[in-house]
């Protein structure tokens, strides 16, 4: 019986997934720094399993190297939900290059630092990353509204499982401080394996926000409503109601924004202050209603009607419908078709 080590086991799921993004979107339409962070994950699981699962020795001069890389494309990869980002620019290059040329550096002049310096370069970077989530979902102008949440999730997984890698490297080093590196194999194969695992779901569910161009972005407006902000408002909902511009099951704050000519910080701080809700939950909170009246009106299925509001997946659809309205749209329709029973029965058709 072929053994096939645990890690190249994930590596073969991280490819799956890798596999079912580019499927499943289409051509160019995924977000490619994600995709770029799945397919490293893939490769560190595989090497990983390689080095220790069949003893490859010159792979650990490969393999922190390659490590380096993982915290600051994770770190790039929800970077590009923002809207000031730019793939080609020297600041993006140079945080994704220079953590690896750091380590080449310090395996040939100090090699023993090395499980210190990559434990401390993925503890910043999840610091770093954790920074991004601040302002919350709407933070990520270029994510689409249907998977912002999320999105803003994963960001917070991705900073947990960099944590993880490096507590992984630190008990590396005190074992073989403490018992010659007797451990190392099972602590290198189970740790990493775990991170690997949680940045690679991580990508899978970030991997199709596509970033676009990007707007200039304008400082806060001081708390509370003001008359911008109503005239902001006024303009959404003038668009939403003659356009159904919430049906677009692509649309983010970047392109809500290009469709007001209004940038997007701008129109994030108005339905902030107007509805004490961010912007994917008004949205959402769009799409509901016009679902609610499709279910009411139309004799067409559930999942048809979550389409055509503007939902892509039945989870969020039913997670949203029941926040709102609090019941799923099943139960809604049932109840609205009770409604015309009983009156139809006491005399009063509608």
């Amino acid at each position: 019986m072929v053994f096939l080590p645990l890690p190249i086991v994930v590596s073969l799921l991280l490819w799956l997934m890798l596999i079912s993004i580019l499927r499943g979107n289409g051509e160019g339409k995924a977000n490619l720094p994600f995709l770029a962070l799945l397919g490293l994950s893939a490769i560190q699981s595989f090497l990983v399993g390689l080095r220790w699962g069949y003893h490859v020795e010159w792979l650990r001069f490969a393999l922190p190297v390659m490590a380096s890389f993982l915290p600051p494309l994770a770190y790039a990869s929800f970077r590009s939900l923002m809207n000031d980002w730019r793939l080609k620019s020297k600041e993006t290059l140079a945080s994704v290059t220079l953590p690896p040329a750091a380590i080449v550096v310090v395996s040939v002049t100090y090699p023993v630092a090395i499980d210190v310096v990559i434990a401390g370069l993925f503890v910043g970077y999840a610091f770093a990353i954790v920074l991004l989530g601040r302002r919350g979902p709407d933070g990520l102008e270029e994510a689409q509204f249907a998977s912002v949440t999320s999105v803003h999730r994963a960001l917070y997984i991705a900073a947990a499982a960099l944590c993880l890698s490096a507590c992984v490297d630190i008990v590396v080093l005190l074992d073989f401080e403490w018992a010659k590196g007797e451990n190392v194999s099972a602590i290198v194969r189970n740790g990493n394996l775990l991170g690997l695992l949680l940045i690679g779901l991580t990508a899978w569910v970030a991997g199709d926000s596509k970033p676009e161009k990007p707007l200039a972005v304008t400082e806060a407006e001081p708390v509370g409503p003001s008359a911008e902000d109503h005239e902001i408002m006024a303009r959404i909902e003038d668009v939403m109601a003659r356009h159904k511009f919430y049906r677009d099951e692509n649309l983010n704050l970047s392109r809500l924004a290009r469709k007001l000519a209004v940038p997007s910080r701008q129109i994030s701080n108005a339905i902030n202050r107007a509805t004490g809700g961010n912007v994917s939950q008004y949205i959402n909170q769009l799409r509901v209603r016009d679902a609610c009246r499709l279910l009411e009106e139309t004799d067409q299925s559930v999942t048809s009607i979550m389409f055509e509001s503007g939902f892509q997946t039945k989870s969020n659809f039913n997670r949203e419908f029941r926040r709102i309205t609090g019941m799923n749209p099943l139960a809604w329709r049932e109840r609205e078709v009770w409604t015309l029973v009983s009156a139809h029965k006491n005399g009063h058709p509608a």
